[in-house]
């Protein structure tokens, strides 16, 4: 009985040890999900204050905020949200739910996940600049809130139709796969439902009732994604 007591007693600073580390992971996975969260969000309220002081807010359009077509209709996509929004939403609820029921995560070493991370977001930043320029370019607005004033087709626009929300998509899963998170990773399934369904479908359509055949044409020669 002795014996056993000691070894008891030897294992128990062992496994304290081990719940401590647990601790820490969970706590590393939330802190980067919560940073990731607050970069993003700073980037993106100094991206709406820029466009407000250059006075880009709302590009007026001739014909009194109708779209094409005599349909009557509201110039604008009618989308649920702006797409940055979504994301950012769907990054604080994976944070929320690592904080309340952390699921398990393979060990995995924190570098190969960082630059992992790194190289998806990256790729997502980059995607995003290509898009944007081209926006800018035609002179055209890039909130899905504000008019469409030109159908812009050429450069990253050639190869996707969405290079914005996919460079979003890749942005997100860049932060959850830095932070080792299966919520971030696995709740990407119903935040591009949520986008597909809530934002792309209503810009195509609002697309096709306002440039018609050419954005048609288009349609089907560039797929929506990849």
């Amino acid at each position: 009985m002795m014996a056993l007591s000691v070894r008891l007693f030897a294992l128990a600073p062992t496994e304290a040890l081990g719940q401590e580390v647990s601790s820490v992971a969970i706590s590393e996975t939330v802190l980067v999900l919560a940073g990731g969260t607050a970069v993003l969000s700073v980037l993106f309220g100094m991206r709406v204050a820029m466009r407000v002081l250059a006075g880009g807010t709302a590009a007026q359009r001739s014909d009194g905020g109708q779209a094409a077509g005599g349909s009557g209709a509201p110039d604008v996509a009618g989308v649920i949200a702006l797409p940055p929004l979504i994301f950012l939403g769907f990054l604080a609820a994976a944070a929320v739910l690592e904080e309340i029921v952390p699921l398990p995560v393979a060990v995995t070493p924190s570098l190969a996940r960082y630059v992992t991370g790194a190289m998806l977001a990256a790729g997502g930043f980059v995607m995003i600049a290509m898009g944007t320029r081209r926006f800018a370019a035609a002179g055209t607005n890039v909130p899905p809130t504000l008019p469409t004033t030109a159908l812009v087709v050429d450069g990253i626009y050639r190869r996707t139709r969405n290079p914005l929300y996919l460079g979003l998509t890749l942005v997100y899963l860049g932060l959850g796969v830095a932070a080792g998170s299966l919520w971030a990773i696995g709740l990407v399934v119903p935040l591009l439902w949520v986008i597909n369904v809530g934002v792309v479908k209503r810009e195509e359509r609002y697309l096709d009732r306002k440039f018609g055949d050419a954005y048609l044409d288009y349609k089907a020669r560039v797929r929506r994604w990849i």
